[in-house]
């Protein structure tokens, strides 16, 4: 039967993931420790959203999560420590207007402690951002259809899926042409099948999972130029998007490159997804 093997948070959207033995599933995606997928993001002084692609070093920012705190670390800086109740007498948590592609929403500021530590990292003035619990964001109605779907800033859904068999058919490819095989993190999910064919995931219609996890794909997800950053590095190589080109167009966006479904929570909010589970699809007819 098909599987999870790997489930992945990322607290601060486009700098590095947290692989996780277990997750608790919620509307807006997974949670661990009270932390959620995409909960903070860096913008510039504009409050436009700042990611990989323009800055691929932050692959190497790197988080860990404790009782207390979510610990932030890039090369030889000093921790950064971001609470995760926001402290009383602190300064931070003023509400400021950011923009994430299309969509202005307003944002619980960092405090300047947070600013200046991110723009030395990246060498680019910066602020973060958390996303506030008086916020509201919502993926794409023309795909989730009439259901209000809530996310936080992810590109646009709660979760996305690949399975492991579309991996290794990539590369194959890719070693087929003489190149360097690319690991799963270029991809960024947040849920790894294994046991399914490749590219299996565009057909299926729901995930049931456990005692009442349903989880629906809407969405195939279209490629940018971020699968090209080394996620241990943050150097910047060959793009695998190249070789899915050739294959990998997909009518459904307009014949952009896809590879991995976007997800959403259909049923089973506040229950544990766990490394290991069985997994039943239902394939779309």
């Amino acid at each position: 039967m098909p599987n999870i093997t790997v489930l992945t948070i990322y607290p601060i959207k486009s700098c590095a993931g947290i692989s996780v033995s277990e997750a608790t599933v919620t509307a807006t995606g997974l949670s661990v420790g009270g932390v959620h997928d995409r909960e903070w993001m860096l913008v510039d002084l504009q409050g436009q959203f700042i990611s990989q692609r323009e800055y691929p070093q932050m692959a190497r920012i790197r988080c860990t999560i404790t009782a207390e705190n979510l610990c932030v670390d890039y090369d030889d800086m000093p921790s950064l420590l971001l609470p995760l109740v926001p402290q009383a007498d602190s300064k931070s948590g003023k509400a400021i207007p950011v923009v994430i592609w299309e969509f202005a929403l307003h944002a619980d500021d960092a405090g300047d402690a947070a600013a200046a530590w991110f723009s030395q990292a990246l060498n680019k003035s910066c602020r973060l951002v958390r996303f506030s619990e008086q916020a509201q964001r919502f993926a794409n109605t023309k795909w989730t259809g009439d259901k209000l779907v809530p996310t936080r800033f992810s590109d646009g859904y709660p979760l996305l899926l690949v399975s492991q068999a579309s991996l290794d058919d990539l590369n194959q490819k890719a070693i087929a042409q003489g190149r360097t095989p690319v690991p799963m993190n270029r991809f960024r999910p947040n849920i790894v099948l294994d046991g399914i064919d490749a590219f299996e995931e565009d057909y299926a219609e729901t995930y049931s999972i456990g005692d009442g996890i349903q989880l629906r794909p809407v969405k195939p997800c279209p490629r940018c130029p971020m699968p090209a950053v080394d996620q241990t590095t943050g150097e910047v190589g060959p793009n695998p998007v190249d070789i899915l080109q050739s294959y990998r167009a997909n009518p459904i966006v307009d014949g952009e490159i896809t590879f991995g479904m976007n997800v959403i929570v259909e049923n089973g909010i506040g229950h544990i997804l766990t490394v290991g589970d069985d997994v039943e699809i239902a394939i779309a007819f």
